[in-house]
């Protein structure tokens, strides 16, 4: 997923939970698929950032060689600036980009 290209707002905005709720028709539906989002969202963050940094990973174990890479710094200085995980989850289901699926209940 490219995250870079987020509409999502990246500073803390009041919501109308009357959109939120019109998207499923019920609110606590609608909080669980933004909620199961926000969790994929940050695990592909998490897996895009660890693999960025391995490639600056040194293969010694030595406390005295500690240093700071520049290129370390603006990758972590890159995704700390992305909007956060549950801001990019809202903003899919806002814009119908989230498939919601409803398996069917068997009764017994």
């Amino acid at each position: 997923m490219n995250f870079k290209n987020s509409t999502a707002e990246r500073s803390t905005i009041t919501r109308d939970t009357v959109h939120i709720e019109k998207v499923t028709g019920n609110i606590y539906e609608s909080i669980v698929a933004m909620s199961r989002r926000s969790n994929q969202i940050s695990t592909e963050l998490k897996e895009e950032l660890t693999q960025k940094l391995q490639e600056f990973a040194s293969s010694t174990d030595n406390l005295e060689e500690i240093f700071e890479n520049r290129e370390q710094i603006e990758i972590s200085k890159f995704y700390e600036k992305l909007p956060k995980p549950v801001s990019m989850a809202i903003d899919q289901l806002l814009n119908d980009e989230i498939y919601l699926r409803h398996p069917e209940v068997i009764k017994k």
